[in-house]
């Protein structure tokens, strides 16, 4: 099934969504990320964290007043997963083994400047990972709150994992900033 017809909650809940593809006005191609230099001659491709987590945060808020907070998180998701099958298709292409497609994936989030991927365990067989992020785009450097914040990742790294394995994976965050933690860490574990 198409990953836009799909909204995975953090609790690994798949609910079907009808889609009807003549009403959507906004759907995501590559190419909406534009032309950077053409449309940025001064400023450029860069822009300040405070920005992006304004934008993300400000977000979250309006969709958690419409929506609610569990509603919030699964579009959340659902939009990082996007992003990561988004990211592996026109960043990582290609993979030749488990071992260059993590290094491609490393190489990847920190020359984006994302985040600093580091593996703390792997068994590429049963597709079961732990997964750390330091110095990630949402939430290194924010207020402990006592939550995690970091949905939109789950949804992003379960996108990237999907898209070289081919199967379903249930990501889960278990260490976050937000939470006293000092790097993100994730369970990636194939569904």
């Amino acid at each position: 099934m198409p990953p836009d017809k799909r909204i995975n909650s953090t609790k690994s809940l798949i609910i079907q969504v009808p889609i009807v593809d003549q009403e959507r006005k906004y759907r995501f191609s590559w190419s909406l990320l534009g032309d950077i230099e053409r449309g940025r001659p001064n400023l450029g491709g860069k822009t300040r964290i405070e920005t992006y987590r304004l934008m993300l945060y400000t977000f979250r808020d309006v969709l958690e007043q419409e929506f609610g907070t569990d509603a919030a998180d699964r579009i959340l998701y659902r939009s990082g997963f996007l992003a990561g099958t988004e990211f592996y298709k026109n960043v990582i292409v290609t993979a030749q083994n488990p071992d260059d497609f993590i290094k491609k994936v490393q190489e990847s989030l920190l020359s984006h400047e994302i985040g600093i991927l580091r593996i703390e365990q792997s068994d590429h067989e049963k597709g079961s990972f732990t997964l750390a992020v330091s110095e990630d785009l949402d939430c290194s450097g924010l207020p402990e709150t006592g939550y995690g914040v970091c949905t939109y990742d789950e949804g992003f790294i379960a996108g990237l994992m999907e898209s070289y394995y081919g199967t379903p994976f249930e990501v889960k965050e278990i260490d976050c900033w937000c939470t006293g933690g000092r790097s993100c860490r994730f369970t990636v574990n194939r569904a």
